[in-house]
C-alpha cells in the first residue's frame, strides 16, 4: 500500500499543548475508525507552523476524505517513493 506524506500548514503548531495534540489525535483516530482499515496513520512530526503526517492508504482520495471529515488542512500530499536511513549506506 502506498505511503503518503501530508503537509498541514497550522500556525503555531509547535506551541500546541499536549491536551491540544491529544484532541487532534483523537479526532484523527475517530475518523480513521469510520473509514476502516484501508487507511492507516503511522505518525506525525510537529514543527513550528506545520504538521507532517505519514499515512498508508490505497489512494490520495481517501487521504483527502480523512482530512475533510476531521477538519484538517491539507497543503500538499506527496507519495513517498523511498525511505532511507543510516542502514541504506551499508
Amino acid at each position: 500500500m502506498p505511503r503518503y506524506l501530508i503537509e498541514r500548514d497550522i500556525q503555531g503548531a509547535g506551541l500546541m499543548t499536549p491536551a491540544e495534540l491529544r484532541s487532534v489525535s483523537r479526532t484523527s483516530c475517530r475518523v480513521l475508525d469510520d473509514l476502516g482499515p484501508q487507511i492507516q496513520w503511522e505518525h506525525s512530526y510537529v514543527t513550528d507552523d506545520r504538521i507532517y503526517c505519514v499515512y498508508r492508504a490505497p489512494n490520495e482520495d481517501i487521504v483527502l476524505e480523512h482530512a475533510r471529515r476531521g477538519g484538517f488542512p491539507v497543503d500538499r500530499i506527496s507519495v513517498v517513493a523511498q525511505v532511507i536511513d543510516p542502514l541504506t549506506a551499508e
